[in-house]
């Protein structure tokens, strides 16, 4: 025992982590019970599965790290609900357990470890494919070993979870819930960073703006469940229509920006490759959105002109974020006056 508490003293405090605190347990219960297999396992049991996340092998017999099983056919689940933590013959006791079958399990110990609402989250375990006698003062062993990782456990556990929200609520932060594209302030700060990225690579930035014309009328006419259903097509249109390394993104209710890198050809000059790379993409855009969209819902389709899109093509190096945007809509501006009249945009 004296030996047990010093390994323990010597251990715990350095431990950082689940893992550094959980190897050198495992080590200490396999050398106690003289098991060739001991494990951590987390559970799930919204999903109803359980993952062997840390193992000690030392014999013929190997639980693999990363082993995932359904929760139900596990030895642990049977152990828990029979409150038989121990057993050295785990086919007569658990013969229909297709794990302990595979892995050729025949003594199994554990220990479940619960997090401070009793709920549990995980298990020690030692296993051999041998029949192996019950260690003396196991049992006091495997409660102190579950103890001590229960703390640790739920605490990264708890950490792995606010890290996950935060994660989704920087994605919600800068993503348009309507169309799933990136958000206005998304775009703003993608901006100086494929400026940033052009000017090292010796490209120039695309910058486009897409106004759907007549979208209030459609709003208008057919309503506004309506209305989202077609920004959510046009969206996806848009999308369809640009290389995955393009940027869309929604800005206002009809309005959407793109963001592109553009690559000098070498054999015009910089003005004209911009130019008509701006051309190119101008149309392509306008084109995705024309044709005929289905509202659903038994209503009927509707044919839609295409939008109003401006792409203006800048060096990173002598125009500003605020003006590149600025240019764009004054360029898109000039394409809708050219529709309202009737004159094919050039």
């Amino acid at each position: 025992m004296d030996q047990l508490l010093s390994f323990l003293t010597e251990t715990v405090p350095k431990a950082q982590t689940v893992e550094q605190l959980t190897r050198p347990l495992l080590a200490l219960l396999g050398r106690i019970t003289g098991m060739e297999s001991t494990y951590l396992t987390t559970i799930d049991t919204e999903q109803g599965i359980q993952r062997v996340e840390f193992a000690r092998n030392t014999g013929e017999m190997a639980i693999p790290e990363g082993l995932v099983v359904p929760w139900e056919d596990t030895l642990c689940k049977r152990a828990l609900d029979e409150n038989r933590l121990y057993s050295d013959d785990v086919a007569q006791h658990w013969g229909d357990s297709e794990a302990a079958k595979a892995l050729g399990i025949k003594t199994y110990l554990s220990a479940p470890i619960k997090g401070q609402d009793g709920k549990v989250l995980g298990t020690v375990c030692a296993a051999s494919s041998s029949q192996m006698p019950r260690a003396p003062d196991v049992e006091p062993l495997l409660a102190l070993l579950s103890s001590l990782l229960s703390h640790s456990l739920e605490r990264e556990i708890l950490i792995e979870r606010l890290q996950l929200a935060s994660t989704q609520l920087a994605k919600l932060a800068l993503t348009d819930a309507l169309t799933g594209l990136y958000n206005r302030r998304a775009i703003l700060s993608e901006l100086p960073r494929l400026f940033a990225l052009a000017t090292r690579e010796h490209k120039f930035v695309l910058v486009g703006v897409v106004d759907l014309d007549g979208f209030k009328q459609i709003n208008d006419t057919h309503g506004h469940q309506v209305g989202d259903t077609f920004l959510q097509a046009v969206a996806e249109r848009l999308k369809d229509s640009l290389r995955a390394s393009d940027v869309l993104g929604r800005t206002g209710g009809d309005e959407f920006i793109v963001l592109a890198l553009g690559t000098p050809s070498g054999d015009s000059d910089l003005a004209s490759d911009m130019q008509r790379s701006a051309e190119l993409l101008q149309a392509r855009m306008t084109e995705a959105t024309v044709g005929l969209y289905e509202p659903g819902d038994g209503l009927e389709p509707f044919h839609y002109a295409g939008a109003s899109v401006g792409v203006i093509g800048v060096e990173p190096e002598t125009v500003s974020v605020d003006d590149a945007i600025k240019l764009a809509d004054r360029e898109m501006y000039r394409v809708k006056q050219q529709r309202k009249h009737g004159q094919a945009p050039r």
